[in-house]
């Protein structure tokens, strides 16, 4: 009895071990989704062992009477689905700040400015090419902290990356 135990945790050890799929040490590019309002991200990915890895995005708006950021990070676990194509969970959190000076009709201004935080997870669904190309599709709720961002939000965005 105590063979055929051994012996079947080798052969589910094996398949997991031949079934794992090493991801890239790096991959910079851009994840494009709403992002509360701030836009597209430049995103960055760092392996930190097989399948577990950091996620980085900083997104940000710029213009004529507001600008702002947003920078996220994330811990990710990625599972192999099938040739090329993982799917993965994560958790994480971040801050950002905007600040707004529009001009009021008849004088004035009107100005704010905000700091806040959240906490968020991450699931999604991602295939690495043969070219050093990785394309996702992930869905971010996110729960904020703040004036500015005090509810919670669903984010659904597009990631293009270059693996290196």
């Amino acid at each position: 009895m105590k063979k055929l135990f051994f012996l079947t945790v080798a052969l589910i050890g094996f398949s997991f071990a031949s079934n794992a799929q090493a991801i890239a040490d790096n991959a910079l590019g851009l994840r494009l989704g709403d992002s509360d309002g701030f836009g597209a991200e430049i995103s960055y990915q760092r392996a930190l062992g097989d399948n577990n890895r950091l996620e980085i995005d900083l997104g940000w708006r710029d213009g004529n009477n507001y600008d702002g950021f947003k920078i996220a990070g994330l811990y990710q676990w990625v599972f192999p689905l099938d040739q090329g194509f993982n799917w993965y969970v994560g958790a994480g959190g971040g801050l950002g700040s905007f600040d707004v000076n529009v001009p009021i009709p008849g004088g004035g201004n009107f100005s704010d400015n905000e700091t806040f935080f959240f906490a968020a997870g991450d699931i999604g669904i991602e295939y690495d090419f043969d070219i050093p190309l990785l394309i996702s599709l992930d869905f971010r709720p996110e729960i904020g902290f703040g004036d500015f961002n005090d509810d919670l939000d669903f984010d659904i965005a597009l990631g293009l990356r270059y693996q290196f």
